[in-house]
């Protein structure tokens, strides 16, 4: 059933489709900004400008600290650097840092030097950082009081702040600006701290980050202590910012969009194009490392199937080895990486872990090995090739053995991958990917390979010795 939402876009949408302006603009009068930046959004590229030009112009701040990144930069890239510090000088610091980062750096020094200088210098102060940590993602937007004043000179000075975000904490310093502690608003308005002083009743045990801090980490201390919004403090100790929930909420949604791109073999520029060759671009490279890897097992296949002229049977099932070993592997590498995203692996014990993959690839193994066993010894036992000196019984176990021993390693491997990539600083989401899923598919034939002409070998020599 649709929403009130889905009607509003689709008449907007067909108004912007028939180029009634005016109507457009009344219907998105008295709209939440999330809503008409979705609504912009889903507008074609042609019309996205005009209908965000019809907006009210104390609407607009709004709409762009709501749009994608890829929206809002196009709209910007048509208009004018006046217009653009106009509607800027009106967002959040962290909001405005947000837009004028993807933008050149030629456009945001000329739109910087339009703003007012209180605006401008904000804005200035949160460029400096890395667009993907705290410093990047935190608002200079904050209240903070010196540790010598009482509570009532706090309350007579919070009522004359003009604070466009909401606040909860205040946050007490010293005379050089260096972090003390944290007050509740609700603390504050207790009539027994009336007259003490802030340093006095402070929460010094306060939860802060650094402003080199990956955003990820910061995302993931927040969610850990529950906290509605956290301190961020320079090399000297200095409050210079502070990050608040809904910067966390959008972290996480980019963070967790990246990792599931990452894992299908695309990344998040392929969501900003939509012509056929810009997302070629972007997805065809991961689809010819994976092409490659199907070279790789089509040769080591044929020299299999060369190998087993006298044992054709055993080739039926190289897609049940090459696919639970993968599974085995995807799942392990999945495990992995969510307790890497949750901060949970050092804690758990890497070591302890690995150990718990390896024993329940075992399990998993046996039980699944068994089971294929029965089964192709059945197979071997009713082919209507019988021209081998094997009994179905041996050649099932053969087939048994090589899936316990693939999925064995899939399991270490899926689970070692990771790991090492973390180590190495280099995202794991992609140890999921079309890369690492085909490297299992290869490992798992060549064990299969190995196992299979490994117990063959020892079969015939044995029956030579007797």
């Amino acid at each position: 059933m649709p929403t009130e939402l889905d009607i509003l876009k689709d008449l907007v949408l067909n108004l912007a489709e028939q180029k009634e302006w005016e109507e457009a603009r009344s219907m998105l009068i008295g709209q939440h900004p999330a809503d008409v930046a979705e609504i912009i959004s889903e507008a074609p590229e042609a019309a996205r400008k005009r209908l965000f030009q019809l907006l009210e112009t104390d609407l607009k701040p709004d709409v762009l600290a709501e749009l994608e990144s890829h929206v809002g930069t196009k709209i910007l890239n048509e208009l004018s650097n006046e217009e653009i510090s106009d509607i800027v000088e009106e967002m959040q610091p962290d909001d405005a840092a947000d837009v004028l980062s993807d933008l050149s750096d030629d456009r945001s020094e000329k739109i910087l030097n339009k703003m007012d200088v209180p605006e401008s210098h904000d804005v200035r102060e949160l460029l400096r950082y890395g667009e993907e940590t705290a410093g990047g993602i935190m608002t200079t937007s904050l209240v903070r009081f010196h540790e010598e004043l009482t509570v009532a000179e706090a309350i007579e000075q919070i009522a004359f702040l003009d604070m466009e975000e909401p606040f909860y904490s205040i946050y007490i310093t010293t005379p050089d600006v260096k972090l003390v502690g944290m007050i509740g608003l609700w603390e504050l308005l207790k009539e027994r701290n009336r007259h003490a002083r802030l340093g006095d009743i402070a929460h010094r045990d306060l939860v802060s980050v650094h402003t080199d801090v990956d955003q990820e980490e910061t995302a993931h201390l927040m969610s850990k202590y529950d906290l509605p919004s956290l301190p961020v403090i320079n090399a000297d100790g200095q409050l210079v910012g502070r990050i608040t929930v809904d910067d966390v909420m959008d972290v996480m949604e980019e963070e967790a969009t990246e990792d599931i791109l990452r894992m299908g073999g695309t990344s998040d520029e392929s969501l900003s194009h939509r012509t056929p060759l810009q997302a070629c671009r972007y997805r065809l490279p991961w689809l010819l490392i994976t092409l490659a890897t199907g070279f790789v097992t089509s040769f080591l296949f044929r020299e299999f199937m060369d190998n087993l002229e006298q044992v054709l049977v055993l080739s039926f099932f190289v897609p049940i080895v090459m696919a639970m070993g993968g599974n085995t592997g995807i799942q392990s590498s999945t495990l992995i990486i969510r307790r890497i995203a949750l901060g949970t692996l050092e804690a758990d014990g890497m070591a302890r872990i690995l150990i718990r993959e390896i024993l329940g690839a075992l399990l998993m193994g046996l039980i699944c090995g068994g089971v294929i066993m029965l089964w192709a010894a059945f197979l071997v036992h009713t082919s209507p090739d019988q021209t081998h000196q094997f009994s179905p019984l041996f050649l099932g176990m053969v087939v048994g053995v090589s899936l316990l021993s693939a999925m064995i390693f899939a399991a270490v491997f899926g689970a070692f991958t990771p790991i090492l990539l973390d180590k190495i600083k280099i995202d794991p989401a992609v140890a999921s990917g079309p890369f690492v899923t085909s490297s299992n598919d290869i490992f798992a034939l060549l064990i299969y390979y190995g196992v299979t002409f490994g117990l063959l070998s020892i079969a015939l020599r044995m029956a030579g010795s007797t």
